[in-house]
């Protein structure tokens, strides 16, 4: 067992991220999870988790958290009435059908594969939001069904394996469309209930049985840090809804960009560094 000092330097670790990672849930209309992942990922190895399942493990415990998160934040939004009701309708069955299919993947993919897919998504979408112009549309509307129920299964199978809200997709996928990027943000918080709810039991039935996680742990969830984390990301998601709707569209895009890029560099390092 780590030594208490070690036991507190981990617990003020998750207080810090629990509080950027609520912020960010209402700023940028996602769960927290591109933040809470690296650092979960961090401290589960110093506890010692085995690397095989450290990923996995931290992926599962951030689509739990995730669900209080993204639910506050999405209520929060809908106060503003800026979330597009209609598109989170038409998801409801293909958004978790993709949550679902990830953990199925995740349940075979290794830790490697896991941290490569996060870090390729975030900085393809860096790239997006850091270097937007106003040419790079797909349309003047959504597209309608079949796409756009694809669109919505390829959402919840990726942001699933990342271990996100969903925030970081959609986003690009409604902006491309011509929505604006404050109804983006905001329709994400509803997308991200989508994902983190089959998503936290698909990761419960992945690691069912798996040797490797720590303590207080189901599946790839572990419930110690589910439970230090929420009420301080459920306290501040509201503050970071409050942010989004007094910024510009250009300081959202920016601000998105330079967040992934710092988050897909960590994983990057972890896997060739």
């Amino acid at each position: 067992m780590p030594a208490v000092s070690e036991l507190a330097l981990f617990a003020l670790m998750l207080a810090a991220a629990g509080a950027v990672a609520g912020l960010l849930a209402g700023l940028f209309g996602i769960g927290g999870g591109a933040i809470l992942v690296p650092v979960f990922y961090q401290v589960f190895g110093w506890l010692d988790v085995p690397e095989a399942v450290r990923m996995h493990l931290s992926v599962g415990t951030s689509l739990a958290i995730i669900v209080p998160t993204s639910l506050r934040s999405y209520m929060a939004h809908r106060s503003h009435g800026a979330v597009d009701q209609k598109l989170l309708s038409g998801w409801i069955i293909a958004v978790p059908l993709g949550a679902i299919i990830a953990a199925v993947i995740a349940s075979e993919a290794s830790s490697v594969t896991l941290r490569f897919i996060f870090a390729a998504i975030a900085l393809l979408v860096a790239f997006r939001m850091m270097f937007n112009r106003a040419s790079w549309r797909l349309g003047s509307d959504l597209p309608g069904n079949p796409f756009k129920f694809l669109v919505g299964t390829g959402i919840g199978i990726l942001s699933g394996l990342m271990g996100i809200g969903g925030g970081v997709l959609n986003n690009t996928f409604m902006t491309l469309y011509s929505r604006p990027m404050h109804q983006a943000v905001a329709t994400s918080a509803g997308v991200g209930v989508l994902i983190s709810l089959p998503g936290l039991f698909g990761y419960v039935w992945a690691g069912w049985g798996v040797s490797g996680p720590p303590p207080f742990s189901t599946g790839f969830i572990n419930w110690i840090a589910v439970a230090f984390i929420i009420p301080l990301t459920m306290y501040i998601a509201p503050i970071g809804a409050r942010l989004a709707h007094r910024m510009s569209k250009r300081q959202l895009e920016i601000g998105f960009g330079i967040f992934l890029i710092v988050t897909a560099a960590r994983f990057l390092i972890s896997i060739y560094g």
